[in-house]
């Protein structure tokens, strides 16, 4: 692999005006498509075939008014006042006849006549039905909604907005998100010692996260998305983007040092070295990515697909957009100790390394020691992912600021935690005979109320042709208790009842929803982290020539993912540090994240176990010492990744401030999982199993040898290094008034 590399940067370095005009053009027409063809993204979780959505899509079918969005407008009256009080009476039954004009509207429920009023009189809700289903009712009807309750703020009353419809579409791009990207600039600065080359990173990473969103702004327009596969694509787009022009770039600087090489041989080394890391490990991620379909949930897998894609474009830009803009700055891009002697160069050189190397020196001096300390505090740090709950965050875990919070804190005042968890009973008796069809729904209904953790059981609803009756449930406990998770396992366990007569029953609404994805979730899990695991063993083996060494990976890997969901459950479900990070309120863990978090972080951790090992391997290689194999492996490569690190932390770090509680548990997980995995697994835990493993590190069986295929990432077998002189010249002042010669840029 790396000799094709060598070769492919080569062309990329004579033809860079192509390459640049041709990424430029495929930046235009992907940002023309995504910007015009693009489509509405969703803010629903759903999983086909799970027993809340065949309710819905039962209701649709035969009962559409009951599947529709709801806008649901909570009132309270002021202080001192009822709501039922004349004055706040008349306005809000002039609201609630303006509402109805809305287009899309089908009916408005009235506090007085449906029992939607507090004990106290305070607090109210009329609900607004759509024809829509919730994702689909328009940000215009919503808009207006909004701006026909005004008159009961005139009149003194709070007025708020919740409901199925009002779900918010995940956004991306605040101020939080561009100081991660400036302090990945200052890291970029400091380990690259240049603001042009650590400016040149962030140029290359935009335009292809640029690429890689848009293009998926484009798809859609034809595949339902949610918000996030577009929230993620950018957040891992930037972050990969960022470390994988890093890796190059560092490695053709610390080349160029030396006064002797060719500016343009450097560039080709580079991407055929660092450059084979980045494809390597680049394809450890998108193939992470590309496995979440195997859960077999739709909009997992998109989100998946998004990721992956926007991965690959980050590859792509490395090794050919970024060698030909390296071509054009060509001699400008060597470090200044470049032109002094040799001798002072390799000091400058040794020093640059030195606290690297003292460091693998400190961890290999005593790695049994080091080993059994840090993978006890890694599981200490996993422990409270023993009580991991899963689900889909509620309003309570929206800003406090937004009206979706406040409407579910009215109704909790008013009605109870429970009234935010609101279960839909569907009962289809369309062949239950007709006489017994009334007894059927009765009796059920009475088993509901009489349940301990129910509040209250609405009379039944029936669908014209009264094939449907609808009932609506509403529990004792909040949305994210488990004591409502219980409740609906023991309602859906009075199905065999209602079949008995010749019915079904399903339970539905966005709290069974938020149950039914995350137990689906829950399910796929250990296959997903199986699939994950073989893959990184094959891989590691394929790359490195060892079983020991992926096995290590491997392991490592589960340590930093257990200690990355510890950290999650720790903040997230068990409420700790709500205040500095912004978290509206604790809840489960959002029901997706261990899943992506397994599939990201594979593919992040696989980067760095394949930066540093190579550089290890590379070593072994020419000395077959494995002791200073370590040493020189750790030194050489420490700055580099403990920049790439401090980057992607800093980049998903800054997502943690997202108003989103969905992005904001992603951004949390990622940055702390990357934190771990790079500092205290990669720069600690592996140099010292690699002590302790020795020589046996680098062993294989023959006859797996012969079966696997040898890529060599490290470049050992790339011909001799050209040395700078003439042609250098020539290429430099090419590369000065900026002409593509190709006579003035060979070798």
């Amino acid at each position: 692999m790396a000799s094709r590399l060598y070769t492919w940067a080569r062309w990329m370095v004579r033809h860079r005006r192509w390459v640049i005009a041709t990424w430029i053009l495929l930046l235009a027409v992907v940002g023309g498509l995504g910007a015009t063809l693009h489509g509405k993204t969703s803010t629903e979780f759903t999983v086909p075939g799970v027993e809340s959505q065949k309710a819905q899509d039962l209701l649709e079918e035969r009962f559409p008014p009951a599947a529709g969005g709801v806008v649901r407008i909570v009132v309270a009256a002021p202080e001192g006042k009822t709501v039922t009080d004349p004055p706040q009476r008349e306005a809000l039954d002039g609201v609630l006849r303006e509402a109805a004009t809305v287009e899309g509207v089908v009916d408005v429920s009235r506090p007085a006549s449906t029992g939607a009023l507090s004990a106290d009189g305070t607090i109210a809700y009329s609900d607004v039905r759509f024809t829509a289903e919730a994702s689909e009712v328009p940000e215009a009807a919503k808009e207006e909604l909004a701006d026909a309750v005004e008159p009961l703020r005139d009149a003194g009353m709070r007025v708020e907005l919740g409901g199925s419809a009002m779900l918010p579409q995940t956004e991306a791009g605040g101020p939080a998100e561009l100081v991660g990207v400036v302090i990945a600039f200052l890291v970029l600065a400091v380990a690259l010692g240049s603001l042009v080359a650590a400016g040149l990173p962030l140029l290359t990473a935009l335009l292809g996260v640029a690429v890689g969103v848009l293009g998926t702004m484009f798809v859609s327009g034809f595949v339902e998305m949610t918000g996030t596969a577009t929230v993620l694509a950018l957040m891992i787009g930037l972050a990969v983007g960022i470390d994988y022009a890093l890796f190059v770039i560092s490695r053709h600087r610390e080349q160029l040092a030396d006064p002797g090489t060719d500016w343009e041989e450097s560039i080709a080394r580079a991407t055929a070295t660092a450059g084979g890391a980045v494809v390597f490990a680049g394809a450890t991620v998108v193939i992470a990515l590309a496995a979440l379909a195997i859960t077999g949930i739709p909009f997992l897998t998109i989100m998946g697909l998004a990721g992956a894609v926007t991965v690959l474009i980050a590859v792509l830009v490395a090794i050919s957009l970024l060698p030909a803009v390296l071509g054009v700055f060509g001699e400008r891009m060597r470090p200044r100790g470049g032109r002094k002697d040799k001798r002072e160069d390799k000091r400058e050189a040794r020093a640059a390394g030195s606290w690297g190397l003292a460091w693998a020196r400190t961890v290999t001096r005593a790695p049994a020691v080091v080993l059994l300390a840090g993978v006890l505090g890694l599981l200490a740090l996993a422990l409270p992912a023993r009580d991991l709950r899963l689900g889909l965050p509620s309003y309570a875990s929206q800003p406090e600021a937004t009206t979706q919070h406040k409407s579910y804190d009215l109704l909790t005042e008013g009605f109870g935690p429970g009234f935010n968890a609101t279960l839909i009973t569907v009962v289809d008796t369309e062949h239950i005979p007709q006489e017994k069809r009334e007894a059927t729904v009765t009796r059920l209904r009475g088993e509901l109320a009489a349940d301990k953790d129910v509040a209250a059981v609405s009379p039944p609803v029936l669908n014209p042709s009264g094939g449907i009756a609808v009932m609506s449930v509403v529990p004792r406990s909040s949305p994210d208790a488990q004591a409502t998770t219980d409740l609906v396992h023991r309602m859906r366990d009075l199905a065999p009842t209602v079949t008995a007569t010749g019915g079904s029953l399903y339970v539905t609404g966005q709290t069974a929803m938020a149950i039914d994805v995350a137990g689906k979730l829950g399910d796929a899990l250990p296959l997903f982290i199986a699939v994950i695991v073989v893959l990184a063993l094959i891989l590691l083996a394929i790359a490195f020539r060892s079983v020991l060494v992926p096995l290590k990976a491997a392991l490592g890997f589960l340590l930093s993912v257990g200690a990355s969901l510890g950290a999650s459950v720790w903040v997230f479900q068990q409420g700790h540090l709500n205040g500095p990070l912004d978290v509206a309120a604790a809840g489960p863990v959002t029901s997706f994240l261990p899943v992506l978090l397994t599939g990201v972080l594979f593919g992040l951790a696989m980067d760095y176990e394949v930066f540093l090992v190579s550089r290890m391997r590379e070593h072994y290689e020419h000395s077959k010492d494995p002791a200073e194999a370590i040493a020189q492996g750790v030194a050489r490569s420490a700055r580099v990744v403990v920049a790439a690190a401090l980057i992607m932390v800093a980049v998903f770090g800054g997502f943690i401030f997202n108003d989103d509680p969905i992005v904001k548990s992603i951004g949390f997980a990622l940055a702390f999982g990357v934190f771990i995995d790079a500092f205290v697994v990669r720069m600690t835990l592996v140099p010292a199993a690699m002590a302790l493993l020795g020589r046996r590190a680098w062993s294989m069986p023959r006859w797996l040898g012969r079966l696997l295929p040898d890529v060599d990432i490290e470049g050992a077998r790339l011909p001799a290094a050209t040395p700078a002189g003439p042609t250098a010249d020539a290429d430099t002042a090419a590369a000065k008034d900026g002409s593509d010669d190709r006579t003035a840029v060979r070798v």
